[in-house]
């Protein structure tokens, strides 16, 4: 349940007060956005002569250990990354097609229309055929979260943090935990799928809850130099407010794998590359030209929206992703601004899979029960609207279905 608003807008109010008592926010503002302005300007430039913003790494270097260090560098700066040639193109290809099988022999198409309203998050999709697919168990989606190729990726990503607390580990940078998202299918021509920049995975939490400000802590105390965005320490503390735009499980990287070609003005991802944007977005909403209950539009159970009225300093590093061919695969650091561009001005369909990384962890072990049971039922993830649409769909994915990989990682052995 959403707190009352009355009772949020005092929260916010108190808690700006605590902070600004911290440490001289106004101070660290300014010198932050000193520090974030060069690489604001490094992206532009680079952008400007058609160079490589985000970082693309081959899969093979990866298996082989050889990913250079001035490049994981790199990819930690900038907090995102294009992982090339992860799956072969044929057997990607045949994904894509079994999943067209499953939305058609399934009708989903005429359920969709029965259950319109239920997901908020995408509340704008109100006509004409979905883009975002309330779909978690077909074969494909579960063939490549339990795939050998996924996993290997995805221990190089988690190694990329320190994820250590007080000489303990916080997380399992070797195993992982299934995360069961959507699937995008947009369509040449759609208008209708455009995300605007934000954040995922809580909004005024990152203000207000206790995990949070620890995470954020040398932000908010004013040695924002210590900040560090891959430091694990307390991430797996925070507590969100629940909702179908909130994710409940900890992960060090959002993603997804690419089912057909797509890249700039195609409909596809945009990303803000500054893995330390999140502290100049905490600290801009405790300079004094924001009001004293407002943390810059932020709202409970939304994801966090970037915008121009306060945020124009990033704004101006939103860059596409390159073209991506099938099988390659996209990641962001959980705190990386991403949009989706409004218009799919491209000739092909424009197809995701939704496949983030989640390490095993204390928080994302209490998650997984809830999920293994929806799993068992066809029931929609966890996380999500509850539309259920899989449970009479012909051809679900079953227990059956899992490699013993798959049930380690669902949480099923």
């Amino acid at each position: 349940m959403s707190p009352d608003q009355k009772i949020l807008s005092q929260q916010i109010e108190q808690q700006k007060q605590n902070l600004r008592k911290t440490a001289d926010q106004s101070r660290s503002f300014i010198e932050l956005s000193r520090s974030l302005e060069e690489e604001v300007e490094e992206i532009i430039a680079l952008a400007a002569k058609g160079s490589k913003v985000i970082p693309e790494v081959n899969f093979n270097d990866i298996q082989k250990g050889e990913v250079c260090a001035d490049l994981t560098q790199l990819v930690k700066k900038r907090g995102c990354a294009v992982i090339r040639q992860v799956f072969k193109s044929d057997r990607v290809n045949e994904w894509n097609e079994k999943i067209v099988e499953y939305i058609e022999s399934n009708q989903y198409y005429n359920r969709e229309i029965e259950k319109r309203g239920l997901d908020q998050y995408f509340s704008q999709l109100t006509s004409g055929r979905p883009q975002i697919f309330g779909l978690y168990w077909s074969k494909p989606q579960i063939e490549a979260r339990q795939s050998q190729e996924l996993a290997v990726v995805r221990r190089w990503l988690n190694r990329l943090w320190d994820h250590n607390q007080s000489g303990k580990s916080v997380f399992n940078p070797d195993r992982e935990c299934s995360y069961a998202d959507r699937l995008r299918r947009r369509q040449p021509g759609d208008s209708t799928l455009g995300l605007s920049p934000h954040v995922d995975g809580g909004s005024v939490e990152r203000w207000l809850d206790e995990g949070f400000q620890n995470v954020y802590r040398h932000v908010y105390s004013g040695e924002w130099q210590r900040y560090d965005p891959f430091a694990a320490a307390h991430r797996t503390e925070t507590k969100e407010i629940p909702s179908p735009a909130v994710c409940q499980m900890f992960r060090t990287f959002q993603g997804w794998t690419a089912l057909t070609s797509q890249g700039p003005g195609e409909g596809t991802l945009q990303l803000i590359p500054i893995a330390r944007g999140m502290a100049w977005i905490l600290l801009r909403a405790l300079q004094n030209d924001v009001s004293d209950d407002d943390l810059c539009g932020a709202k409970v159970g939304r994801a966090l929206s970037i915008l121009p009225d306060y945020h124009q300093m990033l704004l101006k590093a939103l860059v596409p992703i390159p073209k991506v061919q099938p099988g390659d695969t996209v990641w962001w650091h959980p705190d990386v601004i991403h949009a989706v561009e409004n218009h799919h001005q491209g000739n092909g369909y424009s197809n995701v899979m939704y496949i983030g990384a989640a390490p095993v962890c204390e928080k994302n072990q209490v998650f997984l029960p809830k999920q293994a049971d929806a799993f068992l039922k066809g029931r929609s993830s966890p996380d999500f609207a509850a539309e259920d649409y899989e449970v009479d769909f012909v051809d679900r994915a079953q227990l059956s279905d899992l490699t013993e990989l798959g049930r380690l990682q669902m949480g099923l052995v």
